[in-house]
């Protein structure tokens, strides 16, 4: 994908809003534990936060969370569902907040969007040294049969390699480093997976999927005969064609430190 198509796709969510809040789901919650527990303090950047599905996890959890998010859309819906958080407009290459104020930066189901030749050094300077970076990804558990059977019927539109627990590790391996060649501002990654589900029936199932970003900005004849395919599919399989059913899904965790160097402030 390239700048262009990258900012096509990472500027479309907006317009589904509504239905990014009803449909997509939270994350599990011993995933966003462990980002979170070599963090130096209590201090958490939900960043890219969408419309708030990390940003609650997190308040759950007991974080001291201010929420970044660009998309006004989107930051409208965060702000409606979490009046009480601290909610600001603006991104990851030009994140509103001072030098050292967070602990910890996550971020859900969206670093990949991220130009981390610019954004790593923001992340880098809002961070406290030793401060974490932590990226979360909500995939379907395609170990499942008839998860797999979805994924493929879907196509890369609905779910792409970096929403199946096949690969999601290879297709995020990169997510936090530049790639121009510049210093890498975070050090080496560590990965975990957590067990995770979202109760769905058919039509909330393909109302999700609606919602991803390769199908939003896809023209709206092939848009339909795609969702009509998925429900077809559905209406077909045993566990998803009578009423709700859990979709098993994991999250997956990419975590690092501020590099050394970033830390020391020579960097």
């Amino acid at each position: 994908m390239n700048d262009d198509e990258r900012l096509l796709h990472a500027s479309s969510f907006g317009a589904a809003a509504a239905a990014y809040a009803e449909h997509r789901p939270p994350y599990a919650r011993a995933a966003v534990r462990w980002a979170l527990e070599s963090a130096p303090g209590p201090r958490v950047l939900d960043l890219g936060a969408g419309t708030g599905k990390l940003t609650d996890t997190l308040i759950a959890l007991g974080a001291d969370v201010v929420a970044v998010e660009p998309d006004p859309a989107m930051l409208t819906e965060l702000r409606r569902s979490l009046p009480a958080v601290r909610a600001l407009k603006g991104s990851a290459e030009a994140i509103p907040l001072p030098d050292g104020s967070v602990d910890a930066v996550l971020v859900g189901n969206a670093m990949h969007w991220f130009d981390m030749a610019v954004a790593g050094p923001e992340i880098a300077r809002v961070l406290v040294p030793g401060g974490v970076l932590a990226g979360l990804w909500n995939v379907l558990n395609d170990r499942v049969d008839w998860v797999a059977g979805l994924a493929r019927i879907s196509g890369s539109a609905a779910v792409g390699p970096r929403d199946t627990s096949a690969s999601w590790r290879a297709a995020t391996a990169d997510a936090h480093l530049p790639g121009s060649g510049a210093a890498a501002r975070f050090g080496a990654p560590e990965r975990a997976e957590f067990p995770h589900g979202q109760r769905r029936t058919a039509d909330s199932l393909v109302a999700t999927l609606a919602t991803r970003a390769g199908m939003l900005v896809m023209p709206e004849p092939e848009r339909q005969a795609t969702l009509d395919r998925i429900r077809a599919f559905l209406a077909s399989g045993p566990e998803t064609a009578h009423g709700e059913f859990t979709l098993p899904m994991l999250t997956g965790v990419l975590r690092v430190r501020q590099a050394r160097s970033e830390a020391a402030g020579d960097g």
